[in-house]
């Protein structure tokens, strides 16, 4: 708005008569006006530069230390000082109707150059023959200040109200008489209030409009403004919602309630008492409002009760239901709320969103009790003609709430909801073409709701309002797709339920409708869950004859098998996925992670051992055709898949040998060779050991079926055996680091695995007449070995010393061996050292069969050597006779045929042995009685007597 110039002689014609008065101000008068108009002839389409502001600024900066001025002088500035206001006056105007947006905010560069003209009006304040200096000089700093406030500079703002305030504090308030300059004091106190509160000196905000009660002057105007300024600062007080600021903001709308009746009090025109009524009923009702939010439930009923029945006409604003239906409520008193609520639904008057947050506060006030009355109350509301399917829509949206959380609270909103919806009254209301995008906002809101309540596993309550969302699909041709959609969620809702019957007739109709993948999927989940495994495993068969078919659905399908424990049907699943990869196409999935799955699978029952292998062979023949970076990937996770599949064959291995079932256990050592035997481009054979040691055991099992069968083994089978033996031998020896090529370092490396090794190639050497050389070198490299045990050697002894295999080198050896071995202990088991001993006797009587052989004397004499110094009981009895006995009677067929020297040894064998024999006393007694007697007949033998020498 342009402030109007006052009458004052040209600027020129007094600078002329006064020159010699104002020659020390002239220069900078003459600043003031050049840069006045410059800024006139500035376009308003372009921002103001600082210049303007900075020139005139210096200008002021050196009029003020040239004060006080000749009155002349102070026209002169005065008339300046509206010029330069006039003009911002004429740019703002300008900017303002260019702008079509219609939105205008004026620039900080403005602002200064209108404090500036304030400026130049305050030092010239006192000047003579201006009616109001001081008041119109206040009115330049109080509209500056103004701009400040809407700039958020409230610094600058508050600076020029304080300069505006100072002038005008000067004037007598009851020689005003001008009610715009009346008007002028009220409002600076209400603009400097303002900008306090926003730097929160709410002290000073507080006692400014305590000021401004004595610049009313009567007026009604005064007194509404005063008013809804308290009123301003209750609302902002009661909006923060805090417990400390609710009874501030109540003695704030008491003040302004009390200026209300004041003003009624003293007006008496029927507009302007009419203004302040209006005003005070609102007040009443922020009021409640306040006592509403601090719990104060009588005191929000009383407001209630005054504003109904106020003198001069009932206030029937909307808000007084709300509020008395909420107080009610906070008071437990439901029957009155309900009145309240009912109430609402015949005025008129009410929006549509303030009956629903009505509905919604009732409805989480009183719960399950409330439901029947909310859906009568939202029924009744459709009796209205105001109703229409976009307040419905907002209406269930509000009583939906946030969805579920399970709370009693949110289930029974859901399930008001489903009741609501499904009434025909509703439904018909969102029928027809016109409706048709409500429609769809109705259904898109009922199915979010049904898959929250899905999501959080509410399915009953997901189930109803999806069936209820139906009732609003399209009502075109896509109603087939949206219906097939909608049976399909139901099916899940129903399988939550386990209601599979239920959940098998929706899936059947949604494939009527739109048959997919996806219902074939859902028929897979609840074949699945019914347990018939049969029919799970066709319908995989059946899903991939689907049009939108992907191979995801085969994985999907194994993950739900595996989780309904329907192993069978995750095998055929993966089984099926499996041959898609020899197609070439791209898969989601590494073909070994499908494998690695479905053998991990198979683990879990022992029966599927033979599929395992099934399984595992396919695999190192898709990894034959790839090749291994192509199957098993590059780098550390190629490693880690080989590995896997390796170290499983190894242990389905072990686990089939431990229940003896060879055959098939050998296999799988077979394939754990093959799988620790693959090597990628630049790796070392990290595995090379284990690659022998799974040769050696499928071997050991290849031997230990064999004799589990009581079967033998075909030449060539054999043969092959060997073969494998001989690979492995020298891949261990290989593996050692070691530059020598014997067994030893397989000894070094691993005892076991050379036992077992040792005993394959001995069993499979002994089938061989021209190798028996060859099991004697293998049975000495065990007998060298650290980890050689005697029972070990043992048990070779007597296998080569027993059946058509027999090789008695071998026996003889590894049975003398370990009879050092026994020996050497320090507790040795004297049943075994007797038992070898009486081995020994028989492999050389077997196979040597002289009577005079040194070498089964020698054995007598060790033992009799042995049993020297034993405590009784040390040596077996049985076994100590036997010795004496046999010694004895080996000298019977020297005596007859007349190897006399012979048979003294033998006599003297068993003699001393006998000594050695507790119970034998009497067999002693006799064999030297017999050996005295055999002296003395082998003497006279000698003095040529003839006689008969026979053993008794």
């Amino acid at each position: 708005m342009r402030i109007a110039e006052i009458s004052t002689p040209d600027f020129r014609q007094s600078s002329t008569a006064g020159a010699a008065d104002s020659s020390n101000y002239s220069h900078a008068l003459s600043q003031i006006e050049a840069s006045i108009k410059s800024l006139e002839r500035h376009s308003a389409s372009l921002p103001l530069p600082d210049s303007f502001s900075s020139e005139l600024r210096l200008v002021l900066a050196e009029l003020s230390q040239l004060s006080p001025f000749p009155n002349s002088t102070k026209l002169l500035l005065w008339k300046l000082s509206y010029r330069l206001w006039n003009t911002c006056v004429d740019l703002s105007n300008a900017a303002y109707t260019s702008n079509s947006s219609g939105v205008h905010r004026l620039s900080e560069e403005h602002a200064k150059l209108r404090q500036i003209a304030a400026d130049f009006l305050f030092l010239s304040a006192d000047v003579a023959g201006i009616p109001s200096p001081a008041i119109k000089a206040g009115l330049f700093f109080y509209k500056t200040a103004l701009i400040w406030h809407d700039l958020k500079n409230f610094d600058f703002a508050n600076n020029c109200f304080e300069k505006a305030a100072d002038l005008i504090s000067k004037v007598e308030i009851n020689s005003i008489s001008d009610n715009d300059e009346r008007k002028l004091l009220l409002d600076l106190n209400l603009a400097r209030s303002r900008t306090a509160w926003e730097v929160s000196d709410r002290n000073l905000s507080i006692a400014l409009l305590n000021r401004s009660k004595n610049a009313l002057f009567g007026t009604s105007e005064n007194y509404k403004a005063l008013a809804n300024q308290y009123l301003m600062f209750g609302k902002i007080l009661l909006s923060n919602d805090e417990v400390s600021g609710l009874n501030e903001a109540l003695k704030l709308m008491c003040e302004a309630l009390e200026l209300c009746e004041k003003g009624l009090r003293i007006v008496k025109k029927t507009e302007e008492t009419l203004h302040l009524k209006e005003l005070r009923l609102k007040i009443l009702r922020f009021m409640a409002a306040a006592h509403l939010q601090s719990d104060e439930f009588e005191n929000v009923l009383k407001c209630v009760k005054v504003l109904r029945e106020g003198v001069g006409g009932a206030d029937h604003h909307p808000s007084l239901s709300v509020l008395a239906m909420k107080a009610w409520l906070g008071m437990g008193r439901y029957k009155e709320a309900e009145k309240e609520l009912r109430g609402m639904v015949v005025n008129n008057g009410i929006p549509g969103g303030v009956w629903v947050s009505a509905v919604e506060s009732y409805f989480q006030a009183v719960g399950t009790a409330g439901a029947e009355t909310v859906k009568g109350v939202f029924l009744g509301l459709l009796g209205r003609c105001r109703v229409s399917p976009g307040v419905a829509i907002r209406v269930v949206n509000r009583v939906v709430g946030d969805g579920p959380g399970g709370t009693e609270g949110a289930n029974v909103r859901a399930k008001v909801v489903t009741e609501l919806v499904s009434d025909e009254r509703v439904v018909e209301l969102f029928s027809g073409d016109a409706a048709a995008k409500e429609r769809t906002t109705m259904h898109a809101l009922l199915w979010n709701c049904a898959a929250e309540h899905f999501r959080a596993k509410e399915y009953q309550i997901s189930a109803e309002m999806f069936e209820k969302s139906l009732l609003y699909g399209p009502q075109n041709i896509e109603n087939r797709i949206f219906r097939a959609k909608g049976f399909r969620v139901l099916c899940l809702c129903h399988l939550g339920l386990s209601q599979l019957d239920r959940a098998e007739e929706y899936i059947n109709e949604a494939e009527k409708l739109e048959p997919n993948i996806a219902s074939a999927f859902l028929k897979f989940k609840i074949y699945l869950q019914k347990k018939d495994h049969n029919s799970a495993i066709a319908q995989v068969q059946a899903m991939s004859s689907c049009l939108d078919f992907t191979p995801d659905f085969l994985s999907l399908s194994a993950h739900e098998a595996v989780a309904c424990s329907s192993l069978s049907a995750a095998t055929a699943s993966l089984s099926h996925l499996l041959n898609f990869y020899s197609s070439g196409k791209p898969m989601p999935t590494n073909e070994v992670v499908v494998f690695r799955t479905l053998v991990t699978i198979l683990i879990q029952d022992s029966s599927n051992d033979s599929d395992i292998l099934k399984r595992l062979n396919r695999a190192y023949q898709r990894l034959s055709e790839l090749g291994p970076e192509l199957f098993f990937g590059k780098g550390e996770v190629g490693r880690r898949e080989r590995n896997w599949f390796a170290v499983n064959a190894w242990n389905f291995g072990v686990r089939n040998g431990k229940e003896k079932k060879y055959k098939i256990c050998a296999e799988f050592f077979r394939l754990a060779s093959e799988f620790y035997g693959i090597v990628s481009d630049g790796e070392a054979k990290e595995n090379s050991m284990m690659v022998g040691k799974s040769l050696v055991m499928s071997v050991s099992a290849i031997i230990a079926d064999e004799r589990l069968r009581k079967a033998t083994l075909p030449e060539t089978e054999t043969e092959e055996a060997i073969e494998l033996l001989d690979r492995a031998r020298k891949i261990l020896i290989s593996s050692s680091g070691s530059s020598g090529k014997d067994e030893g370092q397989i000894a070094a490396m691993d005892p076991n695995i050379f036992l077992i090794y040792t005993l394959s190639a001995y069993d499979l050497y002994s089938r061989f007449s021209d190798k028996g050389a060859q099991q004697l070198i293998l049975i000495k490299n065990l007998a060298s070995s650290k980890s050689c045990n005697p029972q070990h050697l043992l048990q070779i002894g007597f296998d080569a010393s027993e059946g058509p295999r027999s090789n008695p080198e071998v026996a003889t050896f590894t049975l003398r061996t370990c009879l050092s071995s026994l020996l050497a202990s320090p507790s040795p088991d004297y049943q075994s050292v007797a038992l070898i001993l009486r081995k020994l006797i028989s492999v050389a009587t077997i196979h040597r069969g002289d009577i005079d052989d040194d070498s089964v004397i020698e054995i007598y004499r060790q033992a009799y050597r042995i049993m020297v110094g034993l405590k009784e009981g040390d040596y077996p009895l049985e076994e100590a006779k036997w010795l004496a006995m046999t010694a004895w009677n080996r000298a019977a067929l020297p005596v007859r045929l007349g190897q006399i020297d012979v048979a003294k040894k033998w006599m003297n064998i068993g003699l001393e042995l006998a000594t050695k024999v507790p119970g034998m006393q009497t067999y002693k007694s006799c064999m030297e009685d017999y050996v005295a007697g055999f002296e003395k007949k082998f003497r006279g033998h000698e003095n040529g007597e003839s006689s008969s020498l026979v053993v008794s």
